[in-house]
């Protein structure tokens, strides 16, 4: 008999600890040679979202909810979260545009580069339940953070009281928030405009850690900003592969846990590391950045409620629709 052959996938995404021994070729993938493409967020989102280049990536949650409602949704995901990141530190001011708490927001002009990003949903989704702050209370301005000429990756067809504006193709969302041209920003990336340090550009939340933390011990939400989706061409011709496919980033996962326990000699470049992760583990518990359905259907849940009353969703979609229904659950001996 001859030999079987591995199906042949490739993987877009970024280098992240959690992932790393799957680039490596450290992790098995049971009848999967994985080809690893190591690209920023950025470009494997517009690739994947525009033309659906990678059998398998990691997403933007947000456009891969949208991407659900296109007659033939291209993708389909898997509980397997890549990113997560509380989002408090990504409110950036003005510094002259009299904003000193989030109700100030109201009525104010705030840049987005992209108004479906997941960040920006769960920046305007916690203004609202948490400040009364809702997305149609202030005007937003979308445009290239750094660049000129970004656009949505996704169409969007969105509720009539979202005030939307376009920038200029000569402007860029940091430069106008330095000289006043908007008052705020939405953004996962600082903009240079604060990280130059002038004082011209703020945070709303200044002692973002306190205010995180706080959100999470009230909530016990860890908001997820990306998963892995395979394109579904592929998942409907080979079912198995949800399941291969999250089984090696789970032992990837926890080869990366088990990197943050070593003491003898510190694999990540944090002089307090072991002192971090032991406050880490004692708020958030052994397992902080949990992957699988389970363990994050009310973080899940709260996003699904974003997006549609952000007018991102045609209706509120339930966590267990969103996935390959191999992930849902596992064998037990």
């Amino acid at each position: 008999m001859g030999k079987t052959e591995n199906l042949r996938l490739t993987l877009a995404c970024w280098d992240y600890d959690r992932t790393r021994a799957i680039m490596e070729n450290r992790v098995q993938f049971d009848g999967i040679d994985l080809t690893y493409l190591n690209l920023i967020v950025e470009e494997t989102f517009f690739r994947q979202m525009r033309h659906h280049e990678f059998e398998v990536s990691e997403i933007s949650f947000s456009s891969y909810l949208v991407s659900m409602f296109h007659p033939d949704p291209p993708l389909i995901g898997i509980p397997v979260f890549p990113s997560r990141s509380f989002r408090h530190s990504g409110i950036y001011l003005n510094a002259d545009a009299g904003i000193r708490e989030p109700k100030d927001l109201i009525g104010k002009r705030i840049g987005c580069a992209e108004y479906q990003l997941t960040a920006n949903v769960w920046i305007r989704g916690i203004l609202n339940d948490e400040y009364g702050v809702t997305p149609s209370s202030f005007t937003t301005v979308i445009g290239g953070l750094e660049e000129t000429g970004r656009v949505e990756k996704a169409a969007l067809s969105l509720p009539a009281e979202i005030t939307i504006e376009r920038i200029g193709p000569t402007q860029t969302l940091s430069a106008m928030l330095e000289s006043g041209e908007i008052d705020a920003l939405f953004s996962p990336r600082a903009p240079s405009s604060f990280s130059r340090g002038t004082g011209k550009v703020r945070r709303l939340f200044e002692n973002t850690h306190a205010a995180e933390r706080e959100y999470f011990e009230r909530t016990r939400i860890f908001p997820i900003m990306h998963l892995v989706a395979i394109r579904r061409d592929v998942y409907e011709k080979h079912r198995w592969v949800a399941q291969a496919l999250y089984k090696g980033f789970i032992e990837a996962q926890r080869m990366a846990y088990e990197d943050l326990h070593q003491t003898a000699a510190l694999k990540v470049m944090l002089p307090w590391l072991i002192q971090h992760l032991a406050d880490t583990e004692k708020l958030m518990g052994k397992d902080f950045w949990p992957y699988g359905y389970q363990p994050n259907v009310e973080a899940i849940t709260r996003l699904l409620r974003y997006h549609h009353e952000q007018g991102l969703s045609k209706r509120q979609l339930k966590a267990e629709e969103i996935f390959a229904p191999e992930t849902l659950e596992s064998y037990r001996i």
